[in-house]
């Protein structure tokens, strides 16, 4: 009688540990995503701080062209909200989501604006202009590769939960999917240009 309830306190003591070590696992990999979306916050914010700066440079060269700087405009704001939205729970895949598609919008306004810049000289020789790109050039290498580390770190927390029996786990205690940084339109995965040749 006392092996058998050694046996089974062994057992209790070891599922609990199980349990334990899985959640403990999947609290762990959880905030790595979210800290990896972060770090995709903080190169979006930058990328935002330096549209209106290029705007302005452009406003007095592109005066026939006040559209083209209004829709950059508007496209940045729609994607600073939607980027606050999504930083708030990085995990809700609709918020991602809706991130994904701010994002392709602006990235549209931009490549406009950089077309409209190319046909103005003076604009492309201005020396604010050219550094102002060249830090956007940079910003978009750093998203890139913060967007990489978020789609590694999402990828291995939802290959955790989904395995068994840690998916018995997860669905227990509300550990939802999490989103990949994606774009499904093949013309939204091209990277604005910002280069003036």
């Amino acid at each position: 009688m006392i092996i058998a309830l050694l046996v089974l306190a062994g057992l209790a003591a070891a599922l609990f540990l199980w349990v334990a070590g899985s959640y403990n696992s999947l609290v762990t990999l959880r905030n790595r995503f979210k800290n990896a979306f972060a770090q995709i916050d903080v190169q979006l914010k930058r990328r935002y701080d330096l549209i209106p700066n290029l705007v302005e440079t452009a406003k007095g060269y592109l005066k026939h062209e006040r559209e083209t700087l209004e829709a950059v405009i508007k496209a940045r704001n729609i994607a600073a909200a939607a980027a606050q939205a999504a930083a708030a729970n990085p995990a809700d895949a609709g918020a991602v989501k809706n991130l994904l598609g701010a994002e392709a919008g602006l990235g549209g306004a931009l490549s406009r604006l950089m077309v409209v810049a190319e046909q103005y000289p003076d604009l492309k020789a201005n020396q604010n202009m050219m550094q102002l790109t060249e830090e956007l050039t940079s910003t978009e290498n750093k998203i890139s590769f913060a967007r990489q580390a978020y789609n590694d770190a999402v990828t291995t927390y939802n290959t955790t939960r989904e395995r068994f029996p840690t998916n018995l786990l997860a669905g227990l205690f509300n550990f939802a999917e999490a989103a990949l940084f994606q774009v499904d339109n093949a013309t939204e995965r091209q990277a604005p240009q910002v280069k003036f040749s």
